[in-house]
């Protein structure tokens, strides 16, 4: 059953990102055909965006791919960290992706360009925000379905670009009453949001690859759960591993001294099933059993 639901993860992210990669393609095209004939930067701007999205989501699939790969003996546990890498690489490259737009917007205001005001800009921002929404609310449920890196930053992507073109849709109407500063503005808080987002999914998976530990609130639901089973005395030597958008887990519990080897390995093996089926964020979880002396703790 649970080789089921990791198929199907795989591929509903497959066709998001498919979807993703059709749907950028199409806005990049009619975003720069129309960004270049009016000398609209805001719009050239977001059109470098959805080039941006179009790696994102190419990489998402490269990396979906890879990540799908069940573990063999080169890669014990799987291939789950393709997520990350992917996910760094992409945000690198839209990091420098962002800096160009940041200079070109400035250089804008500072030289007092003007643009030429079409329908087509107002049509295009309006054709981005229906399709961006779209694919928004695909990839956002996606993500809170498999708690998966690579489509969460695809579904913030896709909710952000429609404000993003929202805002580009008012540098358009603004020219209607001669405000043209409004497009270099646009085209500067497009790169400061880039480089916001990208920045963050770059932390972020710099920490999994990193080996970070898992967060206070996982590790305290894994200690209710130990808390349940009275014939464990204690517990130390808790530890977690990042595998792919899951953790390995690994911890030793006290046991009553006086049960027997078979006794005290079932305690910790029922353990380890519960602890992998209550908490969807754990994949493996080994528990390592010591006998301890109840008459001198009672002491």
């Amino acid at each position: 059953m649970k080789l089921d639901r990791e198929e199907k993860k795989f591929k509903d992210i497959k066709r998001a990102s498919i979807f993703g990669i059709i749907g950028n393609i199409f806005l990049l095209i009619i975003k720069a055909i129309v960004g270049f004939i009016t000398n609209s930067q805001a719009m050239i701007a977001d059109s470098v965006n959805s080039a941006g999205d179009i790696l994102s989501s190419v990489m998402t699939y490269v990396g979906n791919r890879i990540a799908s790969i069940p573990s063999d003996d080169d890669h014990n546990l799987g291939h789950g960290k393709a997520e990350y890498i992917y996910s760094m690489l992409i945000s690198v490259a839209m990091l420098a992706t962002a800096l160009i737009i940041l200079k070109d917007s400035i250089m804008v205001i500072v030289n007092n360009d003007k643009y030429n005001f079409s329908i087509w800009l107002v049509i295009v921002c309006l054709i981005t925000i229906i399709t961006k929404i779209g694919l928004f609310i695909y990839t956002y449920k996606l993500s809170k379905k498999y708690n998966n890196l690579l489509i969460k930053a695809n579904s913030k992507d896709h909710i952000a670009d429609c404000f993003v073109t929202g805002a580009n849709l008012i540098s358009c109407l603004m020219t209607l009453i001669g405000v043209y500063i409004f497009d270099g503005i646009v085209g500067i808080a497009i790169s400061l949001w880039m480089l916001f987002t990208y920045t963050k999914i770059f932390i972020e998976s710099y920490h999994v690859l990193m080996d970070k530990a898992m967060d206070e609130e996982t590790k305290n639901q894994v200690y209710e759960i130990v808390k349940e089973h009275k014939e464990i005395i204690k517990t130390n030597h808790f530890n977690s591993t990042p595998v792919g958008y899951k953790y390995q887990i690994s911890l030793t519990i006290f046991v009553d001294g006086n049960l027997s080897t078979f006794e005290s390995h079932e305690i910790a093996n029922k353990l380890e099933k519960e602890i992998i089926k209550r908490v969807d964020s754990i994949y493996l979880a080994v528990i390592h059993v010591n006998p301890m002396d109840v008459k001198k703790t009672k002491k």
